[in-house]
């Protein structure tokens, strides 16, 4: 597997998206996966609010679906919510990079990731082709940031692997690659997370890919919480529903 990234000019608020990736993408082979920042996403959309104009507390409470009480570092605006299915910090609002201003999540970031899988198809006449936006997250117990995929197109985001035997001839019961997430992590290390100015790149020669048209929407990938094997800690925090009312969610 081959990454590559790409470097750009910074992008401005409300820039053409189209015009911005066409000018800066190199020429482009059949079967590529395209990464995107979903920050220069987000600016291009004009999903940035000045800082002086509301507190990051306010923010995380109008984007985030939930947040987890009491989860605020001393001396830090950083809390845990669910956003998109996601447990991320702060509702996914970054101040890096974002020149006195809080840049939000893509408004629909599966429509986005369509979107630019038909511009780029067209543009550039090719049929395999695949797109995926991603962010920084944090793991539990961990140290440090890693990519994580926000949004996919083109391609199957899961390798299975039930079935299929191990070294030893047995069939294997519930392992699958989760390709979408491990490509995000790839490319984000490649990519970087302060001055670069690299927010594109693009990845070829990738194991177990299928490309095809289908829609993809998060529940390929995302666990419900009553089924997830980490359940009785989930069942445990309090999350408040931050979309329908001031009650918490219930998991069973």
């Amino acid at each position: 597997m081959r990454i590559e990234s790409i470097k750009t000019c910074r992008v401005n608020a409300f820039q053409d998206l189209n015009q911005f990736v066409d000018a800066y993408l190199p020429t482009m082979s059949e079967e590529s996966i395209v990464v995107f920042t979903s920050k220069v996403i987000s600016i291009c959309e004009g999903r940035t609010v000045p800082k002086h104009s509301v507190t990051k507390e306010k923010l995380i409470q109008q984007e985030a679906d939930a947040i987890i009480a009491n989860t605020k570092l001393p001396n830090e605006h950083i809390v845990l919510t669910l956003k998109n299915n996601l447990l991320i910090p702060s509702a996914g609002i970054d101040e890096s990079n974002g020149n006195d201003a809080y840049v939000l999540y893509p408004k629909d970031c599966f429509a986005s990731a369509k979107q630019l899988w038909s511009f780029l198809r067209t543009q550039r006449r090719i049929q395999k082709l695949g797109i995926l936006i991603t962010d920084s997250h944090t793991t539990p117990l961990r140290k440090g940031v890693t990519g994580i995929a926000l949004a996919w197109w083109g391609f199957d985001p899961l390798f299975s692997y039930v079935g299929k035997p191990d070294l030893y001839g047995h069939p294997l019961r519930v392992t699958c690659i989760n390709i979408v997430d491990a490509l995000a992590a790839s490319a984000a290390f490649v990519m970087g997370e302060g001055n670069e100015c690299t927010p594109l790149a693009v990845i070829k020669d990738v194991p177990h890919m299928t490309f095809n048209e289908n829609l993809h929407v998060c529940h390929e990938v995302c666990i419900a919480p009553e089924e997830d094997l980490y359940q009785p800690l989930l069942k445990s925090l309090p999350l408040k529903d931050n979309k329908t009312s001031s009650q918490n969610f219930e998991i069973s």
